[in-house]
């Protein structure tokens, strides 16, 4: 077998794959232009065991096995990620993650009102407690 095809097959699925992380704004795209990587990265090594006849025995398979293995890993790592950052952003757009984070004195991305709606005075919801159902109850439960 004339290993430059598979190595040329990888070169190409291994360029794709670098293509797509850099280009992709979607994060389940980058995670497949990842997994792109890491089977070009199986197709050299089973190549490379195939026509290279080292000191161990099917070593290159092994090596891809153990690629096969984190890549399942990465995928659910990865997943668990990506609906996290959905469950908090309503979008998986990775130009949108904040990728440090806020310095103390800075102010918060919204305005934020704690216990008082907008307009109302100040004074007024001061004794009260803004929970949900904190009406019902007596003042001692709260």
């Amino acid at each position: 077998m004339r290993p430059v095809i598979p190595y040329v097959t990888a070169a190409l699925l291994f360029g794709l794959g670098v293509y797509g992380v850099l280009r992709r704004r979607n994060a389940v795209l980058v995670l497949m232009a990842v997994e792109l990587m890491l089977n070009a990265v199986n197709l050299i090594l089973v190549t490379a065991d195939t026509t290279v006849r080292a000191q161990l025995p099917h070593g290159g398979q092994v090596f891809a096995l153990f690629v096969i293995v984190l890549a399942a890993a990465e995928i659910g790592v990865g997943l668990a990620i990506v609906l996290q950052l959905y469950r908090l952003r309503a979008t998986v757009a990775v130009d949108e993650v904040p990728l440090t984070e806020p310095l103390p004195g800075a102010p918060l991305a919204g305005p934020v009102t704690v216990g008082a709606t907008a307009g109302a005075d100040p004074g007024a919801a001061a004794g009260t407690d803004a929970r949900p159902g904190s009406a019902d109850r007596p003042e001692g439960e709260r």
